[in-house]
């Protein structure tokens, strides 16, 4: 089993990074999932019997590695939960697209409508999805660019869906993009929300691995 990265944890939320290519919750595959692993390590560290409760707050897909937060107890849940569906939790990413945008920040707003096969499409019957984003740096040698996103919603592949129905599809994106058996090159590298319990506003950073796509651009 992985080793956990832990960045914070208190009696009421822990915050972990979530490896790249591991599920956020368990699935059919039965593969291994980041909700089972941070029980087992509360159930571990803690010496806790039974079944221990781990809330999951939001989910990240699973080519996608960075930082989650999960609840340790069901008031904290509905908390966390409250503040997401208020669009009060700040999460942004770094992605590395392909070519080069007209402007170096602007707003993307969509429509995507899931499928049933798990893709999801641009349609005039989906739901009104919406993102920021800002160029940090391009790779003139590459003609790829280092992105920053903010989402203010959180749609299934929005990201990817959005970006690709530019013609900027993500690096690594076989789904979406160019097959090139490459990693996927988006990292939920920052996570801000509110403390359920303490009030105290938390915010918490990470660099993406430093491989593939990324070492194309200095973080």
């Amino acid at each position: 089993m992985n080793k956990l990265n832990v960045l914070y944890e208190d009696n009421h939320v822990i915050v972990v990074e979530k490896p790249i290519n591991i599920l956020s919750q368990g699935d059919a595959t039965g593969d291994i999932d980041l909700l089972t692993m941070v029980k087992q390590y509360i159930k571990n560290k803690y010496n806790k019997p039974g079944n221990v409760y781990i809330g999951l707050i939001h989910r990240l897909d699973r080519p996608v590695g960075g930082i989650m937060v999960f609840a340790r107890s069901s008031k904290a849940a509905s908390r966390l939960n409250k503040q997401q569906l208020e669009h009060n939790f700040e999460k942004k990413y770094l992605a590395v697209i392909n070519g080069i945008m007209d402007n170096n920040s602007g707003k993307l707003v969509d429509k995507l409508e899931k499928q049933s096969d798990g893709s999801t499409i641009v349609s005039e019957n989906g739901k009104r999805c919406v993102l920021n984003y800002k160029v940090l740096d391009v790779n003139k040698k590459t003609m790829h660019s280092l992105v920053e996103i903010e989402l203010e919603t959180g749609r299934h592949h929005q990201i990817r869906v959005q970006f690709a129905s530019r013609g900027h599809y993500l690096c690594g994106d076989q789904r979406y993009g160019k097959v090139d058996k490459t990693q996927l090159a988006l990292y939920a590298y920052k996570l801000g929300f509110v403390h359920p319990v303490t009030k105290e506003k938390m915010q918490f950073s990470l660099n993406p691995p430093k491989s593939g796509y990324w070492t194309e651009f200095t973080m």
